[in-house]
C-alpha cells in the first residue's frame, strides 16, 4: 500500500540544470582544483570538486548520481595531479552518496544545513583519503588534523558562496 506524499520530500526539491552548467561547473572546478596549487605554493584549503559533488547530490536528492559524480569527479581529478587514481574517487564517492541520501531525508535548502554539510563530508573525505593510503595502499601518509580542518571550514566557505550562485542556474519546470 502506498501512503500519498510518501516520496513527498524527494519531489518537492529535486532541480534540474542545463548541461552546459554541469560541464562548465565540474571541468571549471577540476581545472582550478589543479591549477590553482602552483600559484598558492602547495597549500590549498578547499576541494572544489568535492564541494561541486556535494552541491549537484544534494540538489538532485540522488544518492546514486552522487555517488558517481564523486567517482567521475574524484578519478579526473587524480588524473589531473601527482596522487594515486582511484583514491579521491572512493573518498568523492562515499561524499557524494551521503549527501544524496541526506538531500532525500531532510530538507537542503537551509544555508546552514548546506555548510554544515560540506564541513562535515570535508573532513571525512579527508579521512577516508588518509586512510585508504595507510590501509590498502600501505603508505605513509600522515593525518594532518588542523590542515584538515582548515580544508573543511574553506570549503564551506566557498560552498556558502557558490551554492546560491549554482541556484540560480537551476531550470524550474
Amino acid at each position: 500500500m502506498r501512503v500519498q506524499g510518501e516520496n513527498y520530500r524527494r519531489d518537492l526539491g529535486i532541480r534540474s540544470y542545463p548541461f552546459l552548467v554541469y560541464a562548465l561547473v565540474t571541468l571549471s572546478a577540476l581545472v582550478l582544483q589543479a591549477w590553482l596549487p602552483h600559484f598558492l605554493h602547495g597549500h590549498t584549503w578547499f576541494d572544489l570538486p568535492l564541494i561541486v559533488t556535494i552541491y549537484f547530490a544534494l540538489s538532485r536528492r540522488d544518492p546514486i548520481q552522487g555517488t558517481i559524480m564523486g567517482a567521475g569527479m574524484g578519478i579526473f581529478e587524480d588524473a589531473l595531479t601527482n596522487h594515486a587514481v582511484g583514491v579521491s574517487g572512493i573518498a568523492k564517492s562515499v561524499a557524494g552518496f551521503l549527501s544524496g541520501s541526506v538531500g532525500v531525508r531532510i530538507d537542503v535548502d537551509n544555508f546552514i544545513v548546506r555548510a554544515l554539510i560540506t564541513f562535515l563530508l570535508s573532513l571525512l573525505s579527508g579521512a577516508i583519503y588518509v586512510l585508504i593510503y595507510r590501509v590498502l595502499l600501505g603508505m605513509d601518509q600522515e593525518w594532518r588534523g588542523l590542515h584538515e580542518l582548515m580544508k573543511a571550514v574553506g570549503s564551506s566557505a566557498i560552498a556558502m558562496v557558490l551554492f546560491p550562485l549554482l541556484d540560480m542556474t537551476q531550470i524550474w519546470d
